[in-house]
């Protein structure tokens, strides 16, 4: 179907050069509509075109429907021209640099053996505790078992026996109607609790 006739003539046109004219009353101006030949009040913009999106054609009502219907702001763009346009929009089409650096000046180095300003010691204090709570955090067949009874370092008897005697009722072949993955999931879960109750037991 052929589009309309207001849409057809809106796509090559050279707007009035006389935009402004003068009221009656010649103190107020009254802005004319761009489109050739029309006397109708310009009070709706439109922009020139998509490489000029700042300055504005002023249509009445009737010539602004027809210039917006007409509009195609990626005509003349490829595929890879109208990808580029999507990218640079989802940064509202502002430059970006990687981090630490801007217009090619490095403000910061991110690379691997960078050494993060830190006055106040924030981050040289968590790293502190983290390897200390590294250093005392379980190692071996304790540290398999805890796993294994979904426990954390520093629990007490009671915790554990609690939690061995939710699994052992979850998991027991009783409970399982026989299911031999069920029983070997009892089994590794009872070897658990042996290993963490023997180390809570007090030393001599």
């Amino acid at each position: 179907m052929a589009p309309p006739a207001h849409s057809r003539n809106m796509r090559n046109y050279q707007p009035r050069q006389d935009a402004f004219v003068r009221d009656r009353d010649e103190k107020t101006r009254a802005r004319r509509c761009d489109h050739p030949a029309c006397e109708g009040e310009g009070l709706y913009r439109a922009p020139r075109s998509p490489s000029d999106l700042g300055t504005y054609y002023w249509f009445c009502l009737e010539h602004v429907q027809a210039y917006n219907r007409s509009w195609d702001y990626c005509k003349g763009l490829d595929i890879d021209g109208i990808e580029r346009l999507v990218r640079a929009d989802t940064t509202w089409q502002r430059p970006t640099w990687p981090l630490g650096r801007q217009e090619g000046f490095v403000i910061f180095d991110t690379g691997p053996e960078a050494a993060l300003s830190d006055p106040f010691h924030v981050f040289h204090a968590r790293s502190k505790a983290e390897k200390a709570q590294a250093a005392h955090r379980p190692k071996g067949p304790e540290a398999k078992a805890m796993a294994q009874l979904g426990l954390e370092p520093g629990f007490t008897e009671l915790a554990l026996k609690r939690r061995y005697k939710e699994l052992a009722r979850l998991h027991h072949p009783d409970a399982n109607n026989g299911d031999k993955e069920a029983e070997e999931r009892f089994k590794a879960i009872t070897e658990a609790y042996k290993i963490l109750k023997d180390k809570l037991k007090p030393r001599s």
